[in-house]
C-alpha cells in the first residue's frame, strides 16, 4: 500500500474570516483564533439580569441635630444650626404628623 502524498493539501476557505487556507488534516478554521471567534458567535454569554435602581439608604434615615435635637430624615445637617447630625437608625417621615420617626421608636425595648 503506497503511503499518502503530503505534498499535495487541500486549500479551503474559513468560514469565520473568509480567508484562503492550507488545509491540514480535518482543520477547518484558518487559526484557532477564528475557531474561538466562530465559537463565541454560536454561544453568546446570558444577559445579566435587570436589577431595580439602587435605592439610598440616606433617603430612609432620620438623623438628629445634637445642637437643637430636631430630627429630619435623609439630611444629615441641621437646616437650623448648619451643623451635621447624628444617624438615628432607619425610619421615616409619620404620615400623621410628619415628623421624622425612626424604627427604634416605633419598637419596644430597642
Amino acid at each position: 500500500m503506497p503511503a499518502p502524498d503530503t505534498s499535495q493539501h487541500d486549500t479551503a476557505t474559513c468560514p469565520a474570516c473568509g480567508q484562503a487556507f492550507t488545509r491540514a488534516g480535518r482543520r477547518i478554521w484558518c487559526s484557532d483564533a477564528c475557531k474561538q471567534a466562530a465559537w463565541r458567535r454560536r454561544n453568546p454569554p446570558p444577559a445579566a439580569p435587570q436589577l431595580p435602581p439602587s435605592r439610598h439608604r440616606r433617603d430612609h434615615t432620620v438623623y438628629e441635630c445634637g445642637e437643637c435635637g430636631q430630627r429630619q430624615t435623609g439630611r444629615q445637617w441641621c437646616d437650623d444650626c448648619s451643623r451635621p447630625c447624628q444617624r438615628i437608625g432607619p425610619g421615616g417621615d409619620c404620615p400623621a404628623c410628619g415628623e421624622a420617626v425612626a424604627l427604634t421608636d416605633l419598637i419596644p425595648g430597642t
